[in-house]
């Protein structure tokens, strides 16, 4: 019956999606690691990592959405963010670092990511 009554808080729906990213450290020491998200949301992200990240340090980070979800080709979002948890994982020895997204912005390869994330839109469409 506890597991009932336990409700996630959360008001933002978070998507399991197990992707590549790009994390860069900025606490004291800058750090570049790669990573894999074990799930996303629009205000956030947790993902396993080797490094033992900071609590309230600033990380920026690089997610590449794939065709399957943008449904036109990938798209790399580049995201500011604070870290809010950390937690030791056992299997492999992996953090869970969860971090607040602060800002992001879309990193387009050409012309047409560009459009498609609202930048230099064409006129009269």
């Amino acid at each position: 019956m506890a597991d009932a009554e336990v409700q996630d808080k959360r008001s933002i729906r978070r998507f399991a999606l197990q992707l590549p990213v790009t994390v860069t450290a900025k606490s004291g020491k800058q750090l570049e690691l790669v990573a894999e998200s074990r799930d996303v949301s629009s205000h956030g992200i947790c993902f396993l990592c080797d490094a033992e990240l900071e609590r309230n340090s600033t990380i920026e980070f690089t997610v590449t959405l794939p065709k399957e979800v943008t449904m036109t080709e990938p798209i790399s979002v580049h995201c500011s963010g604070t870290v809010v948890r950390v937690e030791k994982r056992n299997e492999g020895g992996k953090f869970a670092v969860a971090a607040a997204i602060d800002n992001y912005e879309f990193v387009a390869s050409d012309e047409k990511q560009k459009f498609i994330a609202g930048a230099d839109a064409p006129s009269g469409l």
